[in-house]
């Protein structure tokens, strides 16, 4: 099988005037896609690397692989996650991962929060904000936490973001909108634990819909990984959660716990959200969720994004270490995701 690993490496990004530090936190490294590459050739596959810039279509139209492995994060817009799928869909090449409506979806996460409330999946309470002074909502209550709408691998996220009185709410909001050059992302701050659970895989029957009355069957065709913990408790003193610092300067050095050490009623809630957002926002092939974990109710798990493009760097990323706990190593990891997606488009059997 021709494969085609399409993926923005940090060092083809554009350099802008006054671009934040953080700016391309989210591009991969030269050594993440060569290792997907070999993965790909371990399993028998033809597999090259193509920067997801510009010239990607023509590229892509003169060699026409047989499917496209997608990580391509993007560079300029609010769904530039969603442009590389939208060209691949006008060539009509098959590839890995979410549809671009469901990219578009997740990369904005007050809309993403909207289909949570809409299907009755526990997110907490959230306002946006345009502008610094725009008033409060009534039944937003401190301590709040502020992030950006549309910015992955932790970016703007630190200890500044908990904020405890309107006074702290409007510096970080001037801060945040200022920075980022977005809306910014208000929610209730859950004070409580972290952990992110990966699915591989797809949902048996329709995706973007109502919830089966079933629960058994939300998942259905998903391959559950254990939930992931962050343990922070080393960081208290400068980054009391899970910051863009630490996910970017000291990926390798963070304590994990997985699978996390959980009663089995939280694990199987953790699984039963995670694969009900995966299903409601039509996410194909693989995702990653993020919870915080309340621990002034029971541990009760807060749904607070999905990420249907999760980092696959061997060692560090998050979704990495959930299937090396269950025996998935890195190079099967890949090929699985490769397979499931060769299964969805009948180019492979089951």
């Amino acid at each position: 099988m021709k494969v085609a690993v399409l993926a923005n490496l940090k060092k083809n990004a554009p350099k802008l005037p006054g671009q934040p530090d953080d700016q391309w936190d989210d591009l991969d490294s030269e050594s993440t896609v060569e290792a997907l590459c070999q993965a790909l050739r371990q399993s028998g596959h033809e597999a090259w690397f193509v920067e997801g810039d510009v010239s990607l279509y023509d590229r892509l139209r003169d060699k026409r692989p047989d499917i496209c492995f997608n990580i391509c994060e993007g560079h300029f817009g609010d769904a530039r996650e969603a442009q590389v799928p939208a060209m691949l869909e006008m060539l009509r090449l098959p590839y890995t991962g979410s549809k671009v409506l469901t990219l578009a979806l997740a990369l904005d996460k007050p809309m993403t929060k909207r289909v949570l409330y809409w299907h009755e999946l526990r997110t907490p309470a959230f306002q946006t904000f345009e502008h610094a002074d725009k008033p409060l909502d009534d039944d937003m209550e401190f301590p709040l936490f502020v992030k950006p709408s549309r910015e992955g691998t932790g970016m703007g996220v630190s200890a500044h973001s908990i904020v405890r009185d309107e006074a702290e709410l409007r510096e970080r909001l001037q801060y945040m909108i200022g920075r980022y050059q977005q809306t910014a992302l208000v929610e209730r701050y859950i004070e409580g634990r972290e952990v992110t659970v990966g699915m591989i895989g797809n949902i048996v029957g329709p995706a973007a819909r109502r919830l089966p009355r079933d629960p058994s069957k939300v998942g259905a065709g998903l391959t559950m990984l254990p939930p992931l913990e962050f343990d922070l408790e080393p960081y208290r003193e400068t980054d009391a959660v899970y910051s863009g610092r630490l996910k970017v300067e000291v990926p390798d050095e963070i304590p994990y716990v997985c699978p996390a050490h959980l009663p089995k009623d939280v694990v199987d809630e953790l699984n039963f959200l995670a694969a009900a957002i995966f299903r409601v926002t039509g996410c194909l092939d693989v995702a990653r969720v993020d919870f915080r974990l309340d621990i002034h109710d029971n541990l009760k798990p807060y749904l607070l994004e999905i990420n249907p493009l999760p980092g696959l760097s061997p060692v560090i990323s998050d979704l990495v270490i959930g299937a090396e706990a269950i025996g998935i190593h890195h190079t099967q990891l890949v090929n699985r995701i490769l397979d499931v997606a060769l299964i969805r488009y009948g180019m492979k059997t089951a």
